[in-house]
């Protein structure tokens, strides 16, 4: 018996009253599987009802895919694949396994000599690269910044300090509710000269990227990031 593949779908960035970032053939992808990995049960429902078309509730298979699923859980969801099912991973915005815990799945998914297929859709951290006017042929991308002020500000100067060595650019992200608390800290701790975009609710009605040096930041009025998913960008130059 052939084995199913696993497709790694992306979903929305938000709702949004069209759809603007998820491509038809990935749409009819999802239509037919009856097989999910999810993050989150209730929005990945949300998200199919969006889609439309999909197989009927009732008759999917919904397996949860978060930080918390162990190895032995993990591993039973290759089981469909193993079968002969196609299977999609379905993370709670954007691209799956990227700053994500689908990455665990797919990695046995290889060792298992199962098809891993990507499908294209929207990922907020490619979006907010290529709108910020950053360098976008040397990147690195470092998921969230430590929680406590300390040792955040710590990381903010290394990033810093290693984009203006390295003429690199440094992305990173944080839950939306301390948003502003990391804006805060940005502003604080870098100099005038570094640039920082920020780039909120991509492909959202309400997106906003504001990119410019830490002085004019300083100097201008502060977008409200709270509960805005954004993400952060700098450049040290």
């Amino acid at each position: 018996m052939s084995k199913g593949t696993l497709y790694l779908i992306p979903t929305t960035l938000g709702k949004t009253p069209e759809n603007n970032s998820i491509p038809e053939y990935t749409l009819e992808v999802i239509r037919k599987l009856e097989v999910f990995a999810v993050e989150n049960l209730r929005s990945a429902v949300k998200f199919l009802q969006w889609v439309g078309e999909t197989v009927p509730e009732y008759n999917i298979e919904f397996h949860q895919l978060n930080k918390h699923t162990s190895g032995e859980e993990i591993f039973e969801i290759l089981r469909p694949l193993k079968a002969g099912k196609d299977v999609g991973i379905l993370s709670e915005a954007g691209a799956p396994a990227v700053a994500d815990p689908g990455a665990k799945l797919v990695k046995m998914a290889h060792q298992n000599g199962i098809r891993v297929v990507p499908l294209v859709g929207p990922s907020s951290i490619l979006l907010a690269l290529m709108a910020s006017g950053f360098n976008g042929q040397s990147f690195a991308f470092h998921g969230y910044l430590p929680l406590d002020a300390r040792p955040r500000k710590q990381m903010i100067q290394q990033l810093e300090g290693e984009s203006r060595r390295h003429d690199r650019t440094q992305i990173f992200m944080e839950a939306p509710y301390r948003n502003n608390d990391l804006l805060k800290s940005i502003l604080e701790t870098c100099s005038d000269t570094t640039r920082l975009c920020v780039a909120v609710d991509i492909t959202l009605p309400e997106e906003q990227i504001i990119s410019k040096e830490i002085g004019h930041w300083k100097k201008s009025r502060k977008p409200d990031l709270n509960k805005r998913p954004a993400i952060f960008l700098l450049y040290g130059k």
